[in-house]
């Protein structure tokens, strides 16, 4: 029996081998490849764990095919030698979906960032796993569409459909699973197919299963994805934000849930509890009051954005609402933004030498203010740092647990606290994840939320698209 080591050598030798097969009998390029002890690696995973406590989990090679055919010849070669194949987009991902559990061949996807075909007429959009958002909104940037889903990161487009990521704009817009058209995926077999059809890009189908939503948050554990066809939107002839302080969580979710009733088309509406936003205040040098409070974005024509601003400033006065401070301007209302994507930064500021992690839930709106309040309550009791941030138009929440890495029973509090908060979210009809996917950490709890009966039959697909379990092992279902 082969010792650890000598299996994992053996591991990439096989491997190496083939590379090098392919490489002579192909284009010169096909296929780069790297082990552990490369500087390059080393960057690349250390980059995409920074936001992880658990120790990180390095696959044997990576890999980094240039196109679609050279995914599926590597995967090929993955199958035929029982393989592990861990895909890679940018790596903010926050629940381990990248880490090699089982070590294995990552396919670093970096490489293949083109932007392939442009519907400007029918507002959709092809890309390539390697292209992100960021990216994809400046290629757009002249022809008056953009794309709206932000999880705040600069993250892979692909990579945000494989964990279904939404963000600020989901109240709006939708989640990835609501502006994904179409999927081109590499089995764990080679095979290349595409889920709604090949080259077909139509706003509504009912033919058939739906299998591009069975992809859409999959987190690598059915296939790789290496092209994306997304749902545009043109560019709002206006844009407005605003800030509103109350005295209360209460109050604040009040007034979204209030504000949502009364049809208001409200594009960002985002909650930051007192301590969130004393850390943004420090870190981003602003001077709001210490208190509840909503970020708030309005999009529309001129005329339409002053139906809707009087109509929510109506309704959070109501609810004891501060005045709003506007941010009306493009520089000011990006740096109101930046300020709300920097929480993470602003958290970790709080504790100096410590690291953050994020968990997130999402609960129906009637229970926000309950469940906001036993966590607050629960981080006290226990001694915890942890500021919240939410984007309480759907009722999901982040909490950033600033922690001491070093502090094994610090550690243990923060492992105890995040399961506390999974179950409480369950106990209230919600979910233990919004955004941020199952990946590493939340197995027990997604069984727990969908039953034995729904994890088997999540089983038996996984079973009938990779029988083998080469696709992300160790993820998602326990």
């Amino acid at each position: 029996c082969l010792s650890t080591v000598e299996h994992l050598g053996l591991q990439i030798r096989k491997v190496q081998q083939h590379l090098v097969v392919y490489k002579i009998n192909s284009s010169p390029s096909l296929f780069h490849y790297m082990t552990q002890t490369d500087d390059k690696y080393t960057t690349m995973v250390r980059e995409s764990i920074v936001l992880l406590l658990s120790r990180c989990c390095p696959p044997d090679v990576v890999v980094f095919p240039r196109c679609v055919e050279e995914v599926s010849a590597l995967a090929k070669v993955c199958h035929q030698h029982h393989l592990p194949i861990i895909p890679f987009g940018t790596g903010t991902g926050l629940e381990g979906g990248v880490c090699a559990v089982k070590g294995g061949v990552c396919f670093s996807l970096r490489n293949m960032d083109q932007v392939l075909d442009l519907h400007q007429e029918d507002f959709d959009v092809t890309v390539e796993p390697g292209v992100t958002r960021k990216a994809l909104n400046a290629y757009l940037r002249d022809t008056g569409l953009w794309f709206p889903v932000d999880p705040g990161a600069d993250a892979s487009l692909c990579g945000m459909a494989a964990t279904n990521a939404s963000g600020t704009n989901a109240v709006r817009y939708g989640t990835m699973r609501e502006n994904v058209i179409n999927l081109e995926v590499v089995l764990a077999n080679g095979t290349i197919m595409h889920t709604a059809g090949k080259g077909r890009r139509p706003r509504k189908t009912s033919a058939g299963y739906n299998l591009t939503n069975l992809f859409v948050g999959s987190e690598g554990h059915l296939g790789i994805i290496t092209k994306a066809t997304l749902r545009l939107y043109g560019i709002p002839e206006a844009m407005v934000s605003a800030v509103c302080s109350f005295p209360s969580v209460q109050d604040a979710v009040d007034s979204t849930v209030q504000i949502l009733q009364a049809g208001v088309a409200i594009a960002r509406i985002e909650f930051l509890d007192d301590v969130m936003i004393d850390a943004c205040n420090r870190f981003s040098c602003l001077s709001y009051p210490v208190s509840p409070t909503l970020f708030l974005e309005f999009h529309g024509s001129e005329q339409s954005l002053k139906e809707q601003v009087n109509t929510t400033e109506d309704i959070t006065k109501s609810n004891r609402g501060s005045d709003f401070q506007w941010a009306q301007d493009a520089e000011t209302r990006n740096q109101l933004w930046k300020a709300r994507h920097d929480a993470w930064y602003a958290a970790l500021a709080l504790r100096p030498g410590c690291k953050a992690y994020a968990t997130d839930v999402c609960v129906p709106l009637s229970r926000l203010p309950d469940i906001i309040v036993e966590t607050k309550k629960d981080l006290i009791e226990n001694r915890l740092t942890g500021p919240i941030a939410g984007h309480v138009g759907d009722g999901n929440f982040h909490c950033l647990i600033v922690v001491d890495p070093k502090d094994p029973e610090e550690l243990h509090r923060v492992h105890l606290f995040t399961e506390r908060l999974g179950r409480r979210a369950l106990a209230m009809d919600g979910t233990c994840t919004g955004e941020h996917g199952v990946g590493l950490g939340k197995k027990v709890l997604l069984h727990d939320e969908l039953g034995p009966k729904a994890v088997q039959v999540m089983w038996d697909i996984k079973n009938a698209l990779d029988p083998n379990n080469l696709m992300n092992p160790g993820k998602i279902l326990q």
